[in-house]
C-alpha cells in the first residue's frame, strides 16, 4: 500500500473514521470494501462523498478509511468530516467554501446518558394511581 499523502479523522456520534487520502482515480474503500458495498444506502454513500464532488477532485484521489463504532448513519458523518478534513490539508484555498456548506462542523449531538429511577435518559417508569 503506497504511502498516504493525508491523514485525516472524523466522528459523529460513536462513530470514528480514520481516512487516508492517496493520489489516484477516485476509489473509495471503507474498511476494505468499496463504499458502494458497504453502506446499505446510496444516500449515505452520496453524503460520505459529497466534500470530493463540491471540490471537484472526484478523480484525483483515492480514500481508504477505516471506521469503527455506531451505525451506517453516524459513520457516513464520520467519513464526511475526515473526507473534508482532508481536503483541506491538500487545498487550503477551498476552506471558505467547505465550511459555507458545513462539512467541516463536528456534529456534537449525542446519546444522552441513562439516569437512575429511569428507563431511559427521560422515559420515567409508568405510574400507577392503585
Amino acid at each position: 500500500m503506497p504511502k498516504p499523502l493525508v491523514q485525516a479523522t472524523g466522528r459523529r456520534k460513536r462513530s470514528i473514521a480514520r481516512v487516508r487520502l492517496h493520489p489516484g482515480t477516485g476509489v473509495v474503500t471503507v474498511n476494505k470494501k468499496p463504499v458502494s458495498d458497504y453502506f446499505p444506502s446510496e444516500s449515505q454513500v452520496m453524503h460520505a462523498t459529497e466534500p470530493l464532488r463540491s471540490v471537484t477532485v472526484e478523480e484525483s484521489y483515492d480514500i481508504d478509511a477505516t471506521i469503527h463504532g455506531g451505525g451506517f448513519s453516524g459513520q457516513s458523518g464520520a467519513l464526511r468530516l475526515g473526507i473534508a478534513r482532508g481536503l483541506i490539508e491538500l487545498h487550503p484555498d477551498e476552506r471558505a467554501g467547505l465550511k459555507a456548506e458545513g462539512m467541516l462542523t463536528r456534529d456534537p449531538r449525542k446519546k444522552e446518558s441513562k439516569k437512575y429511577g429511569l428507563k431511559k435518559a427521560r422515559k420515567a417508569p409508568q405510574y400507577s394511581k392503585r
